[in-house]
């Protein structure tokens, strides 16, 4: 079974490999989705988030799942010394980066909680997989349509940040200036919730992110710098020539 939706801006796919799949589950999925799209974009101004800024909610009334996503963030704030912050100076409150990886990690505990042995869940390049061995292509940060690397994973979740897609979008909340220093950062991590957070966390810190980045337990990593040069951590499963 093969499907693709648009949520959250970016396109979803979804393929399961299972000769039975329980009845309306790519459904549960999708609508999962969507409703975490609802409630936690600060795009939109009816969001959970949006009025948590604006002050209609107070902190301690809001819902179990986004006090978890304010949780990880504040985490990852604390860890990177507050290069990595959902609440940039100036700026309304965004936990996007966490929101991403954390809702499509849920979603993929629908598939395995639904007893799903054999899938690949591709939001927008960060992907999750089950039953593998899956293939995974890490995009060129420079160069549209080619991989600087494949990978070669069984179960687990991948993720990339970088500026490619979206431009200067991760910022240093140090500064509230766009990070600098590296081209991109893939992080392999047992969730997609610890994967995507670590790569957008590690690119916001710049270069000295790598290090860090590597240093996350259960974290394996590839980055490319400013200067176009390679840094991989022992454990990074590269499939094919790449993993001599």
């Amino acid at each position: 079974m093969r499907r693709v939706e648009h949520v959250m801006g970016f396109p979803v796919s979804l393929r399961i490999d299972d000769p039975e799949i329980p009845e309306g589950l790519p459904d549960r999925v999708y609508a999962w989705l969507r409703e975490a799209d609802e409630r936690f974009s600060p795009f939109r101004p009816d969001s959970e988030v949006s009025r948590l800024d604006r002050g209609e909610i107070a902190p301690g009334e809001v819902s179990a799942g986004l006090a978890e996503v304010l949780a990880i963030g504040e985490r990852y704030r604390a860890a990177t010394g507050g290069a990595f912050d959902v609440r940039v100076p100036g700026r309304s409150l965004d936990p996007c980066a966490v929101v991403k990886g954390w809702s499509v990690q849920r979603a993929a505990d629908l598939l395995t909680g639904a007893g799903v042995r054999r899938f690949c869940l591709n939001a927008g390049g960060d992907v999750v997989v089950a039953g593998g061995p899956w293939r995974i292509g890490v995009r060129h940060p420079e160069q549209a349509g080619r991989v600087c690397a494949v990978l070669e994973l069984t179960t687990g979740a991948v993720a990339t940040s970088g500026r490619y897609e979206r431009g200067d979008h991760i910022l240093d909340a140090r500064t509230g200036r766009p990070a600098a220093g590296l081209l991109g950062v893939t992080v392999v991590a047992a969730t997609l919730t610890e994967a995507d957070t670590v790569a957008t966390a590690a690119f916001a810190l710049g270069p000295a992110g790598i290090a860090w980045a590597a240093g996350q337990p259960g974290c394996e990593v590839y980055a490319i710098d400013a200067e176009r040069r390679v840094r991989r951590t022992a454990g990074m499963p590269l499939a094919g020539p790449a993993a001599a």
